[in-house]
């Protein structure tokens, strides 16, 4: 099945170049292409494309609540395209339901890449990258924002994992750091987040933050 693409950004040429790497794809489609968030509200109602390609800074409504409306109606999947000096729209984004950002500058095969994971429920943010950003912008926030009563409902060794999960570690890392199986590992990271109703890692690492398990800024 051919995956539908809604673009959205307010540099048309910027749309243009995206346009042309993803038709060039024979299992991605561009279903259609709007300048500001408001249009790619309606657009993605209208169209329901299996995900939007998302700018951050845009006219009329700005990409982070354009995210969190579409995301909310549970009809299409976003992910966000920033530059690094934009990374507090990028989490403000991940928080509203993004299921992961892309840079701008990313390479064609990146992007595909990218739409494709995203779209398989797979988060595209790279642990160590979600990492860097929620330190930056987390950092003297003073105490944690989130309920740490819910993470009750996980057993000790599913805490050890969320925290090595928020502090950067791929699968393979955590299971040569508990002595576990790869397998064994993905098993663990699928009941954090079915227990705590998430939908991906990069939600999981935010959670972790905002709960007080891992601090920012905090040693590996």
């Amino acid at each position: 099945m051919s995956i539908g693409v809604l673009l959205v950004d307010d540099q048309e040429l910027m749309r243009m170049g995206l346009r042309l790497v993803l038709d060039a794809q024979d299992d991605i489609t561009v279903v259609g292409e709007v300048g500001d968030g408001a249009a790619a509200v309606e657009a993605a109602r209208r169209l329901r494309p299996d995900l939007v390609l998302m700018d951050v800074r845009m006219p009329v409504l700005d990409g982070v609540e354009a995210t969190r409306r579409i995301t909310a109606a549970g009809t299409s999947k976003v992910l966000v395209m920033t530059t690094f000096d934009l990374d507090e729209y990028v989490y403000a984004a991940l928080r509203g339901g993004a299921g992961g950002f892309l840079l701008k500058d990313a390479p064609p095969a990146q992007l595909v890449a990218a739409i494709r994971a995203v779209v398989a429920g797979d988060a595209v943010v790279s642990p160590r990258v979600t990492r860097r950003l929620l330190d930056r912008f987390l950092v003297g926030t003073g105490e944690p924002t989130g309920d740490p009563a819910v993470l009750a409902a996980l057993t000790e060794r599913e805490r050890e994992v969320l925290v090595l999960v928020a502090r950067g570690r791929s699968n393979a890392e955590i299971a040569a750091e508990l002595h576990l199986s790869t397998a064994t590992v993905k098993s663990h990271v699928g009941r954090v987040l079915t227990k705590l109703d998430l939908r991906d890692r990069v939600q999981a690492v935010v959670l972790a933050y905002e709960t007080g398990l891992v601090r920012a800024g905090e040693s590996a």
